[in-house]
């Protein structure tokens, strides 16, 4: 089968780390042997690197086309519209996309699927794709554009009607599954397919006999809804314990201040951004990954965690307990705060999982399932009908 893959959520040579989880997915998937992909992951549009453009300058400096792990990936322009710009993204996104998919199948590559990922604006611009050049589309909802994006009037509408025309939705979790048939989307044209963990790359790596203080890692883009501040506002109520932070972001300067308002400055290291390969000696330092997330579709880095042999303590949203559902993977905070963090924490030191038997849990979670349950979804599609294959 030939799959076309589309979103804006693709790493590329500038931002290494971005969306990386969809392109682990592809990779899992080509390495079946029974697809070949080709991936259009669309970039905003900025002219230049100029310091006024801030971080979004970084945008220009991606190329048009470039491979990545033996997979072609083209970046089409679209223009980001300030304050109009969410309304109208979808339809943006689109336009600037047919060209390098016309290329696509000028040049012999005549997909079966349109593989879409994120609803909006990218399920949304796929759909219409798919009705234009007459194809198959797939969704997947990955978090916050079903949890969080309908709750705005347009892309309310834009996601539902774009759920309805695709002809198969998935998940990465039973929770989002539930959230998009209350969207209306008949439950037999929903599967989910919950995200792997590359068990090569993030694997148990030898630790010190004596460790101390009880060292805490978050991984993840400091943001609001990430949690950080949570489990450092935890730390006076944890006076043994050490954090690291692994991850970049625009609440960077805000964490640091509350650090050293809170008195645990020196309790707290920001390691900056870190790329996945230099991950797994993060994990295996740490006692324990701590992720206080107010929205979550599948964390990856639970399972990275688990993998290098490290518990969890995490908030219960959506997907998470999905994750966590046994003592040796780790606990489950009670309540989303400071104080929830702080808990957690003492209840998993109290009954510390021994870390073979964690590193047993996340072998559970190898990507074959997920890689099986795609092929799936793909083959009855291509094989449903001749109206849409080489049409």
């Amino acid at each position: 089968m030939k799959i076309l893959t589309f979103s804006t959520l693709f790493p590329n040579s500038v931002k290494p780390g971005h969306g990386i989880f969809v392109e682990t997915r592809l990779r899992h998937l080509i390495a079946s042997g029974q697809v070949e992909s080709r991936v259009v992951a669309p970039v905003p549009w900025f002219p230049s690197r100029h310091p006024r453009f801030g971080p979004w300058a970084a945008w220009a400096a991606v190329p048009r086309h470039e491979q990545r792990f033996g997979i072609e990936v083209a970046h089409p322009r679209y223009p980001v519209l300030p304050k109009i710009g969410m309304n109208v993204a979808p339809a943006l996104l689109a336009a600037a996309s047919r060209g390098a998919i016309g290329r696509l199948l000028d040049e012999g590559f005549d997909f079966d699927v349109i593989d879409a990922h994120y609803f909006y604006p990218d399920g949304v611009a796929a759909v219409m794709l798919g009705r234009y050049f007459n194809k198959p589309v797939t969704i997947t909802a990955r978090g916050s554009d079903i949890t969080q994006l309908p709750n705005y009037r347009l892309p309310r509408r834009m996601i539902q009607w774009a759920a309805a025309g695709a002809d198969h939705v998935i998940t990465v979790c039973n929770a989002l599954r539930d959230e998009v048939i209350e969207l209306g989307v008949a439950p037999e044209h929903v599967t989910s397919l919950r995200n792997g963990v590359d068990l090569a790359l993030f694997h148990p790596t030898p630790r010190p006999a004596e460790q101390s203080p009880f060292t805490l890692l978050a991984v993840g883009h400091l943001v609001p809804v990430k949690g950080q501040e949570r489990i450092i506002g935890a730390l006076p109520m944890l006076p043994d314990v050490h954090l690291r932070i692994a991850g970049d972001g625009p609440d960077r300067a805000k964490l640091v201040q509350l650090a050293q308002d809170l008195g645990v400055a020196g309790r707290v290291d920001f390691l900056g951004a870190v790329r996945q390969a230099e991950l797994v000696q993060h994990y295996n330092q740490a006692d324990a990954l701590v992720l206080a997330s107010s929205r979550e579709g599948w964390a990856n880095v639970l399972l990275e965690s688990m993998a290098c042999g490290t518990p969890v303590v995490a908030s219960r949203v959506y997907g998470t307990p999905e994750v966590v559902a046994a003592p040796e993977a780790g606990v489950l905070m009670n309540e989303l705060s400071a104080r929830g963090v702080a808990d957690g924490v003492q209840a998993l030191r109290a009954n510390y999982p021994d870390r073979t038997a964690t590193r047993r849990y996340a072998e559970c979670f190898s990507w074959d399932d997920t890689t099986a349950g795609q092929l799936a979804v793909f083959k009855a599609l291509v094989q449903r009908d001749g109206a849409y294959c080489h049409a």
